[in-house]
């Protein structure tokens, strides 16, 4: 990436002298330098996040485990929770759900002690609520059920005060799980591929976070909307990168998550990619991610 553009003489507030030195990210904004945040004294009440989109492979299960090693090493108190059947947070963070107390558990009543689904993953600070595909009944069996959408909610409220923030990964889809999700989060954080079809739908999901708000959680709000899988090499990645944030404004964040096969290996390695290869460039956006995260407001 090339450190200035042409229009950067556009940019609001500055003097002529200042322009000189700015540097530009991928959205197009100067680059903010944040900074390392300070470590807790204390611990809780945690603050719950939600990824959500309701497409497929724009990278909620990476950023959920590289976010949460992220802020983990940062000296926060994590505790991610798999919300997708397809339980790819589970494997990607090495923990087996074969007769496991998963999520489904706490949802169905099967066990009402939240605690006993915590699993400690292998990184400092950060624990985890598997899933598995037991899930995917976990619709069927709660459509009747009273006040089904605040289940989730329920059962976090009794492990809150041991973390600093809890993030959800969604599953792909606007369904009973994703309200849940919805209902029980201060936050949602939207990543989005950097890809047309990608862009076309979030939207509609803004407008489903809206009724939840109205409806079933005043409190929530958007904490921002992650571009991912970025490629600075293809003019379709810029492009649909400058569409986001000239609709989205200051709701996209400053940070970028870049296209690259690391994120892979360390899947197969089950470990965040902070821990897999912490030098890396990927490691930095995810750790960049989290400061500004903590920056905003939005994790402790």
């Amino acid at each position: 990436m090339s450190a200035q553009r042409e229009d950067v003489t556009e940019l609001p507030g500055l003097s002529s002298d200042e322009l000189a030195g700015v540097v530009l990210g991928p959205t197009g904004r100067p680059m903010t330098d944040f900074p390392e945040p300070a470590p807790l004294r204390s611990h809780g009440p945690a603050r719950i996040i939600a990824l959500c989109n309701q497409k497929g492979g724009v990278g909620k299960t990476t950023t959920t485990i590289n976010l949460g090693a992220s802020l983990a090493g940062y000296g926060r108190k994590v505790l991610v929770v798999d919300f997708d059947p397809q339980g790819a947070l589970s494997a990607g963070l090495g923990v087996g759900t074969h007769d496991a107390i998963t999520v489904y558990d706490l949802l169905l009543g099967h066990e009402r002690d939240a605690s006993a689904a915590i699993v400690t993953t292998s990184t400092p600070g950060l624990d985890v609520i598997p899933a598995n595909i037991d899930l995917s009944a976990a619709e069927v069996h709660l459509v009747n059920e009273v006040a089904r959408e605040q289940i989730l909610a329920r059962a976090l409220r009794q492990v809150a005060d041991r973390y600093d923030v809890i993030l959800i990964d969604c599953q792909p889809s606007l369904g009973l799980l994703t309200v849940n999700a919805l209902t029980a989060a201060h936050g949602v954080l939207i990543p989005l591929e950097c890809e047309y079809f990608a862009l076309r739908g979030v939207a509609l999901l803004i407008e489903t976070i809206e009724k939840v708000k109205d409806r079933l959680n005043p409190a929530i709000e958007l904490d921002g909307i992650l571009a991912t899988m970025y490629d600075p090499r293809t003019l379709h990645s810029r492009e649909v990168l400058e569409r986001v944030v000239e609709a989205f404004g200051d709701d996209v964040l400053e940070s970028v998550i870049g296209r690259t096969v690391k994120f892979p290996d360390a899947t197969v390695a089950a470990e965040p990619i902070t821990s897999f290869a912490p030098e890396h460039q990927a490691a930095e956006s995810y750790r960049r991610l989290a400061r500004e995260l903590i920056a905003r407001g939005a994790a402790a």
